[in-house]
């Protein structure tokens, strides 16, 4: 725990670097353009389509009709946009973290590793194509649970409680690989994973918590519907640095694992033939 607690705090201080700030630009500039493009060119259109379905339904538009009867026409006519915006901040988060995961984290690693463990080893146990496709599985797996779990969300407690198990899920799959990718063999990723299994969901669930909070921006008032392209592109900003303070959690946190596995390993291998020094598994 107090591993956890420690690279918390160093992952903090990191991304007040200057360095950090400038990486977190390019998600935000690449995925809150994307958005802002598409909200410019589709939002309106997409509304009234929505709104369009919605009406066709006769179950639909009855309650549609009972909300005109009892004067909370205000609803009716912001059903629509909020369905829009359920459907796309999922799809908004996951591309997120898959930018910060492919832009953010290489760099952040490659810091942490020269400022902290600079005698660290490089082996490139993951590739880069292997890396991509592990986010991608684990990205088609977190959006199938979310989906799932729909129906949970009516119970009060629970939609407090699946959305960021499942996003902290996801974010601990991706960024302690991608953490581990450039230094670990791929025994020694597997131990590391295994080993500490526990602390890194914690530490990812934690993240997926603070990936709620842009969530905020849409509680505060069914009026920031109105807004709702300005405000897509702001979440982008924040789960941008929610996403970035993970990269460097995990890589502080993980590297850290690895130097001790290494460390404790030192002295065996010093003995045994040099065959066994490429594969700690053996």
């Amino acid at each position: 725990m107090n591993d956890l607690f420690d690279a918390f705090w160093r992952a903090a201080g990191y991304c007040l670097h200057p360095r950090v700030i400038l990486w977190s630009l390019l998600p935000l500039v690449v995925g809150g353009g994307a958005v802002a493009l598409l909200g410019w060119a589709y939002w309106e259109s997409t509304v009234a389509t929505v709104r369009g379905a919605l009406e066709e339904w006769e179950l639909v538009a009855a309650m549609l009709q009972w909300l005109e009867s009892i004067g909370a026409n205000q609803l009716r006519t912001l059903m629509a946009p909020m369905i829009v915006v359920a459907l796309s901040v999922p799809v908004v988060v996951v591309a997120t973290l898959l930018l910060v995961a492919l832009l953010v984290t290489p760099a952040v690693v490659r810091m942490v590793a020269a400022r902290r463990f600079p005698t660290l080893e490089w082996r490139h146990g993951t590739p880069w194509w292997q890396g991509v496709l592990w986010a991608l599985a684990c990205t088609a797996a977190a959006l199938l649970a979310l989906v799932l779990s729909i129906p949970l969300w009516f119970v009060p407690p629970l939609v407090l409680v699946l959305p960021p198990l499942i996003w902290g899920w996801l974010t601990c799959r991706v960024f302690a690989v991608d953490a581990l990718a450039a230094h670990a063999t791929a025994p020694e990723r597997r131990f590391v994973l295994r080993n500490r299994r526990w602390s890194l969901l914690t530490m990812g669930v934690v993240c997926g918590y603070l990936g709620a909070l842009p969530s905020l921006l849409w509680a505060a008032s069914a009026a920031a519907l109105i807004f709702a392209p300005l405000l897509v592109v702001l979440s982008v900003w924040m789960y941008t640095l929610v996403f970035a303070f993970a990269a460097c959690w995990f890589a502080h946190f993980t590297l850290a694992e690895l130097q001790r596995l290494r460390d404790a390993q030192t002295p065996v291998l010093s003995v045994l033939p040099s065959s066994f020094a490429t594969d700690p598994s053996a």
